[in-house]
């Protein structure tokens, strides 16, 4: 079964992995018929500050308007970006901030503890990149960026399964090492998770 794919490319510096990575799964995706689209956040224009949080109406700039759009039309969302200090970059902060707003991911309920959570039978695979190990970044760190962005956003606004793949030990791999997770990425495009 082919499904609609959205790619969020949050690594905000040029010419890093990360863009290797897209492009794997992007190839690995239109090999098997999968629809496509992506965002990559560094080129959109918007505001990171959340500056009127919940209180008042901060105004969607196009290019989140659209990002909002491509969510709703998406059965899947594929979230790609590097580990900085444990979790993810200010830009994709920003960006979650301004995009998974009441209404549109989530909705409160007079009465009601939790909210609705209007992001239900989509899912979601998150690619991360770090210089890490991988073992300090689960047992050390606890896994910090993966548990905020799975269970305190995707999760809170009905998103489920939530799945990881992490690329860790970056900055000392070899070539070998890259093409095999180049291969994994385009893998993960090809089966659509």
């Amino acid at each position: 079964m082919t499904k609609k794919i959205l790619l969020i490319h949050a690594h905000p510096v040029d010419d890093a992995f990360a863009d290797q990575v897209v492009a794997a799964y992007t190839e690995g995706a239109a090999e098997n018929g999968h629809t496509l689209r992506s965002l990559v956040l560094k080129k959109l224009s918007f505001d990171l500050n959340f500056s009127k949080g919940y209180r008042g109406n901060q105004e969607l700039e196009p290019d989140l308007a659209e990002a909002q759009q491509l969510i709703a039309w998406a059965d899947h969302l594929v979230f790609v970006f590097p580990n900085w200090w444990g979790t993810y970059p200010a830009l994709l902060k920003g960006f979650i901030d301004r995009v998974f707003l009441p209404g549109f991911a989530f909705r409160y309920n007079n009465g009601h503890r939790f909210p609705d959570k209007l992001l239900k039978g989509k899912s979601a695979r998150l690619i991360m990149t770090m210089d890490n190990p991988r073992w300090y970044y689960f047992l050390v760190l606890g896994a910090p960026g993966y548990r905020s962005l799975r269970k305190a956003v995707l999760h809170f606004c009905g998103i489920r399964p939530v799945r990881t793949f992490t690329i860790s030990g970056i900055r000392f791999a070899g070539e070998r090492q890259r093409h095999v997770w180049l291969r994994k990425a385009r893998a993960l495009g090809n089966k659509g998770i």
